[in-house]
């Protein structure tokens, strides 16, 4: 596959619950998605309702770019891939495979690339009954996700997000960044900017080391190996430039205290 698809659809059919149809759109916009199209749903002012919308979280422009509409063929404009996702096997249908393993096969550079266009669709039956024989039959891939095979029971949204995760990471395997509008990475819990270089560090350890030896702790004629050991935890830890304040200032108490002992004796 040479290019990356021009659409990525999440369309859920007949949903019951407009609470769960807001938690989908959370899910999706949390992984860069924002189309969502809704067959038939029990509701039909679904998009807006307070379940919805509270649901959502602040994917309300997910809800309000949603369509409606009343057959699976009218949700599929510019899709060419339709991928089901069911717990429940068939003994007729598309093949089965777990989505990981179906987007590598979809995305393989190998694969003869479309002639125009391309899209891709997740189907999603309704929370009560999954979906219908026929729904599943006009997919070309059946995904179902590894799960306990006791209690394999998933949440619409549960089902939409990883559904979601996986083709992510599989499209930012295959074709990078430029396949979304923002990039997205873990970040550490401090900047580099916020960490403390070495000066800051060796200031602190200098700190320390006396006011250790100010309360006793550390005997300057045989300080063992103490001081080195502290300096390898310090860069073990990467310790922040609040940290290094922290630190300073636990060292000034020390000192202090110490002071306070001797005028007392």
């Amino acid at each position: 596959m040479s290019a990356p698809p021009a659409v990525t659809r999440f369309i859920l059919i007949e949903p019951s619950h407009a609470g769960n149809v807001g938690a989908v759109a959370r899910a999706m916009k949390v992984m860069g998605f924002h189309d969502l199209a809704l067959v038939r749903p029990r509701w039909p002012d679904v998009l807006t309702r307070p379940e919805a919308v509270e649901r959502a979280s602040g994917a309300d422009d997910v809800l309000r770019a949603a369509r409606v509409t009343g057959t699976l063929q009218e949700a599929l404009e510019g899709v060419t891939h339709l991928c089901a996702t069911a717990m429940t096997p068939r003994d007729f249908g598309p093949p089965v495979c777990a989505p990981r393993e179906h987007f590598s096969q979809l995305l393989n550079p190998a694969r003869p690339a479309p002639s125009g266009p391309w899209g891709v669709a997740f189907l999603f039956g309704c929370e009560r009954y999954g979906m219908r024989n026929a729904d599943v039959w006009c997919c070309h891939a059946c995904l179902s996700i590894p799960a306990n095979p006791a209690y394999g029971s998933l949440n619409l949204a549960a089902a939409a997000q990883l559904i979601a995760y996986d083709w992510r990471q599989a499209l930012l395997a295959r074709f990078g960044e430029s396949v979304f509008a923002s990039a997205f990475a873990v970040r550490p819990a401090a900047s580099l900017a916020d960490q403390a270089d070495a000066e800051q560090v060796a200031a602190m350890l200098a700190h320390l080391e006396q006011a250790l030896v100010a309360v006793g702790f550390l005997d300057p004629a045989a300080p063992k190996k103490l001081m080195p050991r502290l300096q390898q935890l310090f860069n073990r830890a990467q310790p922040t430039q609040q940290d290094i304040h922290i630190l300073r200032g636990i060292a000034r108490a020390m000192q202090q205290a110490a002071r306070r002992g001797h005028e007392e004796d």
